[in-house]
């Protein structure tokens, strides 16, 4: 199976830890954020891994070509200088991906979810992670029907972890170049193509410099990020 991390971020509400060095490789717990997505993937029985890049990606093709991997291929996508956003990314990485469907990570959430648990076929275009709604997203994205995503719902909803298993069918219609996700997977639900797993452990946006130290202080690593 194949995945994709999306790593090609500018990181704003990093800064100013993003100024010098991409999101992808600030530090949890002694290692980079890149690597724990790497080694979960691994985990899962992923056989190629696409790493787009677009923000400081010199340090993130580098960092890889230091540290290659004996269980995984690693493939680039480079975006040069401008980042193509979470959807367009997968677009222009399509034809690294193939056919079949992909786990989509993005690289700067912490969770511990065995990707393993994951239908690597989902029933319809994708099947999301979803996760209580954290503080700084209280309204959330979507309700959970069963196992159905629906835009509508009771209760206060569901916030999309950033993880995922996609079939490529669902980005081939799209029109390549800069594009978020959120309306496509906001299109898919309404039409019924996906399913969520309900995911209640522990799980952090690692989006803040406030955020990610205060993983780094809950898994006991070093207060620098760097």
């Amino acid at each position: 199976m194949n995945a994709m991390i999306l790593a090609a971020g500018r990181g704003e509400r990093m800064r100013p830890l993003t100024d010098q060095c991409p999101k992808a490789l600030l530090r949890v717990a002694g290692q980079t954020l890149l690597d724990w997505q790497l080694q979960r993937l691994a985990a899962a029985g992923v056989q190629r891994v696409v790493v787009n890049i677009a923000w400081l990606g010199e340090q993130i093709r580098a960092h890889l070509s230091a540290h290659p991997r004996d269980d995984l291929e690693v493939v680039i996508s480079d975006e040069h200088d401008q980042a193509l956003e979470t959807a367009g990314g997968v677009i222009k990485a399509l034809p690294l991906l193939g056919d079949a469907p992909f786990f989509l990570v993005n690289a700067d959430v912490w969770c511990e979810l065995a990707l393993s648990e994951l239908p690597t076929r989902p029933e319809g275009l994708g099947h999301l992670v979803l996760v209580d709604n954290p503080s700084h997203h209280p309204a959330g994205d979507f309700y959970l029907e069963g196992d159905s995503v629906r835009l509508t719902g009771s209760g206060a909803g569901l916030t999309y972890a950033g993880v995922g298993c996609f079939d490529p069918a669902l980005f081939r219609a799209e029109r390549p170049g800069v594009a978020a996700l959120a309306p496509i997977l906001r299109r898919a639900s309404t039409r019924g193509q996906l399913t969520a797993t309900h995911y209640t452990g522990p799980w952090t946006d690692v989006g803040t410099p406030a955020r990610l130290a205060s993983l780094n202080q809950q898994l006991g690593g070093s207060a620098d990020p760097q």
